[in-house]
């Protein structure tokens, strides 16, 4: 019995390993794409299928379902739906095999930022075809690729905040941030002759990041001084400070991100309204976004002045 005990600890505490944070996993994922893509890690680890190949596998089948809900055939739609939710578990999976095997890379890191990426267009353009088909102009796609646009923020913003928090509770070994000073020197440190696939990604991930700092001008200061004040590690006393005043945030990043709009998503396409997807995503999503990047900035401010009028707060002998 004790044994048993042992093993059940053991294999709970693996699969824990596997998830980057209580503080940003959403209890949809805690509760069934983690188990899933757990199970799955477990096997590509088992077989030797490293991290990437899962990530592009996951990318076919994201694009597929977008494919599918071109169709008006709720049936059609409904595989398409399964195949979301499996790229998703792929999706998953990429980042647990990584977290466990300990593989992880900056390619790694920007397919799987791009993968969702390729899901929504494809999904984005079969609305907008399907659209027309019921009797919508072609202007259907202004609202569609506002609403594409919009996306790319809300997830770019979303996965930004979370990667931040992660590097305040877990430092750089437990999140993935960077920042497009380093990422400028590598990108300039290859050849568009020598290495043109490798700078064509490189760019692509320069223009991602500069995105992501455009939009987040104090929390840049505020990173600035305490990397360069704290190079060995965030003190005790800031990380709890910051954890509970950032992680009341967390829950707009989860909302930005895939679970919210795929199950409205589903739920336009149950009844045959898939235009009103681009509505959600620009006068829903688009405000949730606004105010996230708004509480963050004002989470950042508060904490450049600590760290910067030390003689007035706690932070005096840090």
């Amino acid at each position: 019995m004790a044994t048993n005990t042992i093993i059940e600890e053991k294999k709970e505490s693996a699969f824990e390993s596997s998830l980057k944070s209580n503080d940003t996993e959403e209890q949809i994922d805690i509760w069934f794409y983690r188990p899933i893509g757990y199970q799955i890690a477990l096997f590509c680890a088992k077989v030797g299928i490293t991290p990437n190949p899962v990530t592009i596998v996951s990318i076919f089948f994201g694009v597929a379902a977008g494919i599918l809900f071109y169709y008006q055939e709720l049936w059609i739609n409904v595989i398409g739906m399964l195949l979301l939710v499996f790229a998703n578990s792929l999706d998953s999976a990429d980042g647990q095999l990584a977290r466990l095997t300990n593989n992880k890379s900056r390619l790694g890191r920007i397919l799987d930022g791009a993968a969702g990426d390729f899901w929504f267009i494809s999904i984005h353009i079969a609305i907008c075809l399907r659209s027309q088909n019921e009797g919508w102009s072609a202007l259907i796609w202004v609202p569609g690729v506002v609403a594409g646009l919009s996306h790319v923020v809300q997830s770019a913003m979303a996965d930004y905040y979370r990667n931040v928090h992660l590097f305040f509770i877990k430092g750089t070994s437990g999140s993935e941030l960077d920042n497009s000073r380093d990422l400028q020197r590598e990108y300039d440190q290859l050849s568009w002759s020598k290495n043109f696939g490798m700078k064509l990604v490189a760019r692509t991930y320069l223009n991602y990041t500069n995105l992501q700092e455009s939009f987040s001008p104090h929390l840049q200061k505020l990173l600035a001084l305490v990397r360069e004040r704290f190079p060995n590690g965030l003190p005790q006393e800031l990380v709890r400070d910051f954890r509970a005043q950032n992680k009341p945030l967390m829950k707009y990043t989860n909302i930005l991100q895939f679970n919210t709009r795929v199950l409205f998503l589903f739920l336009w396409l149950f009844i045959d309204q898939a235009w009103i997807y681009f509505m959600f995503d620009i006068f829903i999503l688009n405000p949730i976004l606004i105010y996230m990047c708004v509480s963050q900035e004002k989470v950042s401010r508060h904490f450049y002045q600590q760290l910067t009028h030390p003689s007035e707060n706690k932070y005096a002998n840090i």
